[in-house]
């Protein structure tokens, strides 16, 4: 037997981060039974995206362009590069006003439990970015956990030889914590005190 249109919604509501059978249903029952007009933005916003969406050629994040709005902006410093691991940990950056360069970002960290290594990352499409000619530092603002460390590291290995500067982000960030959910003040003050490596 197939399942209901009902619990085929509860089951993708499941894909989300964080959202468990419980949640689940709770989003299903009030999208259907308190905003249907929500739900479907939610559908069309979702089906737009998918459609629509896709990888900036330059800095990885997603874009509608081939090359994004950011990396096309003559006024960022070409000089600098931050990596990151998420869009939303670039998105967080950007809150800051504290960063005028551009950024990679990974969409992902190395965790080989969780089958990320370096060809799943495409470090070699960041070795490229970075050895353009135009970067002169690297700054890695990968999260302080033990993967985000542990990729870090790799990338400083991959960099350093090829005479880039290499720096981290200060610990203004709590160990072990995440860009996504750290306030943008101290995102700021651990740019504007990074460490090279």
């Amino acid at each position: 037997m197939s399942p209901s249109a009902l619990d085929e919604l509860i089951e993708a509501l499941r894909c989300l981060p964080g959202v468990g059978p419980r949640s689940a249903h709770r989003m299903a029952y009030h999208l259907l039974q308190r905003d249907q007009p929500g739900a479907g933005r939610l559908a069309r916003a979702l089906e737009r995206a998918l459609a629509a969406l896709r990888h900036c050629e330059r800095c990885n994040t997603f874009s509608e362009e081939t090359v994004c709005r950011r990396c096309s902006d003559p006024q960022r410093d070409a000089a600098l590069l931050c990596v990151v691991e998420m869009p939303a940990d670039l998105a967080m950056i950007e809150q800051t006003h504290a960063y005028s360069g551009l950024y990679y970002v990974l969409m992902g960290r190395l965790s080989p439990l969780d089958g990320m290594g370096p060809r799943e990352l495409r470090l070699d499409k960041l070795l490229a970015r970075a050895t353009d000619g135009r970067v002169r530092e690297v700054i890695l603002a990968t999260n302080f956990t033990n993967e985000g460390e542990a990729t870090a590291h790799m990338i400083s290995e991959l960099l350093v030889p090829r005479g880039l500067k290499v720096s981290r982000l200060s610990r203004g960030v709590p160990v072990g914590g995440e860009l996504e959910h750290t306030d943008s003040g101290t995102i700021a003050q651990a740019l504007v005190e990074r460490r090279s490596l």
